[in-house]
């Protein structure tokens, strides 16, 4: 059982870190060099569902996982932790902000859209990328910390 546990935590985490990684420093950045802004933005809202969906799903794996192993240590614990904090930031950021960034940016192309609308959308684009650096942040520390555990 403490393998699988083990195991589950070491790909939930893998999966969830590559993809933020790839999707932060491959494919937006490709994506707004080679298209225009809103084709490129339209893109990335289109690639958003699937993203957070990913997130969320490795974000209970992993804490499902690291709680079967808090016998094994209080590593464990603070692993479960970050993985909490990890999954609050990406269900936020993906239930309650990219519906709203989603429905702005449409707004922000029609000939009517006001300064209101550009300063909503840049307050709320702002505060995903802040989540998904927080979610950066937390699965690089996750990975120290499993990577001490596994060792021992």
């Amino acid at each position: 059982m403490l393998i699988a546990a083990r195991f589950v935590c070491v790909v939930a985490l893998g999966v969830w870190l590559g993809e933020t990684v790839f999707l932060s420093f491959v494919v937006a950045p490709t994506l707004f060099r080679q298209f225009p802004v809103h084709e490129a933005g339209g893109i990335m809202s289109a690639l958003f569902p699937a993203y957070y969906t990913v997130g969320g799903a490795c974000g209970v794996a992993l804490i499902a996982s690291t709680a079967l192993l808090w016998r094994a240590g209080t590593a464990w614990k603070v692993a479960s932790a970050i993985s909490a904090v990890m999954l609050v930031a990406v269900l936020y950021a993906g239930l309650v902000l990219q519906p709203r960034v989603r429905e702005l940016r449409l707004q922000r192309q029609a000939p009517t859209a006001d300064a209101q609308v550009e300063a909503e959308f840049d307050t709320l684009h702002r505060r995903s990328v802040q989540l998904n650096a927080l979610v950066l942040a937390g699965g690089i520390a996750l990975a120290g910390v499993v990577a001490a555990r596994l060792r021992a």
